[in-house]
């Protein structure tokens, strides 16, 4: 089974932490199932200059054009955004750059069966005008904003909905999501709930005692509550209100864990609620890094505005750690029993309730970790092997795809680049 995965949300060496949940389901996917060979096109914005005077903006011009993460080649063409009319070209330009790609690794001789895609906007229709040019079968998984905010665009939605119909299968993070996306006119019997999990052993179980070990070697105190909050420094990810609650929780330490534009409000609203002792910003941690901050901490909290399905709560639970979270699209989905934590309001005074009420009445660490366990990878890769393998018509012994199709043109000029 040869699966080209294509998406603009993946990692690369300039930016390691950028869709690393896509990444993760891949190498599940192929440790469970080797016979999955993955290559992957991540297409990332042109942008000219380097220097991080530009910010995240420099982070596209230092991304490889090639790289290997580990057994997966990964392809970084640049495609064209422009100022004010990016969001209705920027299908075409991704269209063009990834035909171009995929042609040229056609010419030395590459070959794949299925397009496995992620992000409905713009990189699912763009994948569909290339998968239609090519004759290839294709997915395209919902990850959050492709499906609950950009659609209020009606170009992007009626282009959205031209997808769900192309493709052979839509899949979505969560259940909120699918329902969104039949909502949105897509067939119910092609539309899949297909969830995240989590790594349980990078994101291992650490009790109590094993808690404060940690906390010593992260210098962190060791009497005092210890609250993680992590994400794009971001208003949407919500830590000025985690920030807020803090007033409620003298006792308390709080920890903020990522990098982006609102770190030097943050910093503010820290200083104007003379909280600068009490809050440490963490700047981007990773992964095995911040899997021992979620050792570390007593619980966690995410007050985002919008998510898809939240990685950052599973593998905080996995480590044992429960979560405060906003009740918003699939986290109601993650967070379903006490031992996992509790939903809230999206307002600060709903956090701190919620934050004192999991400090005064604690469940046993294990308690939460055995919660996350029913989330691993296992369901959910088997789950997405069985998908691809009915869309082939994939003999699972080692038999070939039966979807097969001529090539046609594509007429370069069609794309204003």
């Amino acid at each position: 089974m040869k699966i080209l995965t294509i998406t603009s949300l993946f990692p690369n060496a300039a930016d390691p932490k950028h869709g690393v949940f896509i990444e993760t389901r891949l190498k599940q996917l192929r440790k469970r199932y080797p016979d999955a060979e993955i290559t992957v096109i991540a297409p990332v914005p042109w942008f000219p200059f380097k220097s991080s005077l530009f910010g995240q903006y420099s982070l596209f011009a230092r991304a490889p054009y090639f790289e290997k993460r580990g057994e997966m080649p990964v392809y970084h063409p640049r495609y064209v955004v422009l100022p004010k009319v990016g969001m209705t070209l920027a299908p075409k330009t991704m269209a063009f750059v990834l035909y171009r790609q995929i042609k040229a690794l056609m010419a030395e001789g590459y070959e794949f069966d299925l397009i496995d895609g992620h992000y409905f906007y713009p990189d699912g229709v763009a994948i569909a005008e290339v998968a239609k040019k090519l004759n290839k079968p294709f997915t395209v998984t919902a990850r959050g904003s492709d499906i609950n905010l950009i659609p209020q665009y009606e170009t992007p939605r009626r282009q959205i909905q031209d997808v769900f119909h192309a493709s052979n299968h839509n899949l979505a993070v969560c259940e909120a999501l699918r329902q969104e996306m039949i909502a949105l006119g897509a067939a119910p019997e092609k539309v899949s709930a297909s969830r995240n999990g989590v790594d349980l052993d990078l994101f291992s179980f650490a009790d109590e005692q094993q808690q404060r070990e940690v906390r010593q070697q992260l210098k962190l105190p060791l009497e005092r509550p210890v609250i993680l909050s992590v994400g794009l420094l971001i208003e949407r990810k919500g830590h000025h209100l985690v920030i807020e609650a803090m007033k409620a929780h003298p006792e308390a330490q709080l920890l903020i864990a990522g990098m982006g534009p609102d770190k030097s409000r943050l910093k503010r609203l820290v200083k104007k609620l003379h909280l600068s002792n009490r809050v440490t910003f963490l700047g981007a941690l990773s992964q095995p890094e911040l899997a021992r901050y979620f050792q570390a901490s007593d619980l966690s909290v995410l007050a985002s505005s919008r998510e898809g399905w939240a990685n950052v709560l599973l593998e905080s639970m996995a480590s044992g750690t429960p979560v405060v979270a906003t009740n918003i699209w699939g986290t109601p989905e993650v967070v379903k029993a006490r031992a996992a934590g509790l939903l809230v309001e999206r307002n600060s005074r709903d956090i701190a309730a919620a934050i004192g009420l999991l400090l005064n009445s604690r469940f046993p660490r294990a308690e939460t970790r055995q919660y996350a366990e029913q989330f691993s990878w296992d369901e959910t890769t088997d789950q997405l092997y069985r998908l691809f393998s009915e869309l082939l018509g994939y003999d699972r012994h080692g038999g070939n795809s039966s979807y097969r199709g001529t090539e046609t043109d594509m007429n370069d000029k069609e794309v204003a680049v």
